[in-house]
């Protein structure tokens, strides 16, 4: 292993031990607002542009995700249809309520954010969408590269009522580059995902207590066609991507 790969993995290794303690607390708030929107029958919805919208895919229709999950995909403000477009779309106010309005998201559910950065138009318009539902909003974000690009604009941790702080440098990439003023190796990502499935995984293991939680199962598994099937039939009527 390079000196590059070792100190990547241990930059993102220590950054997820610290986590593991700073964000215990609202980590624990949020699972318990899931368990509460899963336990009333309602949805829990995952948001987030550029990178981040990986994070609503990632607990969609996922071997060992929840099926009350619901991504919130743009496909103008991912990357698949022109990055450079997305950066625009995603700063561009005005274009995400309509998007939402055609999810159904309704008061109880819960309305999962992640932004980086925290300051663009989109993830401050579904916040304050989610907000005025009645939804709860929960903000996967980075208080510090916020705070240093905010300028005087609204935050989505200012919006969020629990806020996820993944303590990632301004920019993301955290490896500096010799001889030179670049970073690489950014962590955003590979955080984010973390963090939620540590969530999802600790809202399922209360659920277990009302009987078996409504997990997908691999469709590589024995049983896993008619789990899924059933699964599916269930919550297609408000999941517009299953």
């Amino acid at each position: 292993m390079s000196a590059v790969t070792d100190s990547y993995f241990s930059a993102l290794i220590g950054r997820l031990e610290t986590l593991r303690e700073t964000l215990a607390e609202p980590m624990s708030r949020a699972s318990a607002a899931i368990c509460a929107a899963a336990r009333a029958d309602r949805r829990v919805y995952v948001f987030g542009t550029g990178h981040s919208h990986m994070l609503a895919e990632e607990v969609h229709y996922r071997a060992g995700g929840l099926a009350f999950t619901i991504p919130v995909l743009v496909g103008s403000a991912m990357l698949h249809e022109g990055a450079v477009i997305s950066s625009v779309y995603e700063r561009t106010e005005g274009l995400i309520r309509p998007v939402f309005e055609r999810y159904g998201m309704q008061p109880g559910d819960v309305l999962v954010i992640a932004s980086n950065s925290g300051v663009n138009a989109a993830p401050i318009e579904a916040a304050d969408y989610g907000r005025e539902i009645g939804a709860t909003v929960i903000a996967i974000t980075s208080l510090a590269y916020s705070a240093a690009i905010a300028n005087g604009r609204r935050r989505l941790a200012d919006i969020a009522e629990i806020v996820l702080d993944k303590g990632l440098p301004p920019g993301d990439a955290m490896i500096e580059l010799p001889g030179t003023e670049l970073k690489v190796g950014p962590a955003s990502t590979a955080v984010g995902t973390t963090v939620l499935n540590a969530i999802f995984a600790d809202v399922a293991a209360e659920l277990c207590k009302d009987g078996n939680p409504p997990v997908y199962l691999s469709a590589n598994m024995p049983g896993a066609k008619e789990t899924n099937q059933q699964l599916v039939k269930k919550y297609r009527p408000r999941n517009p991507h299953l």
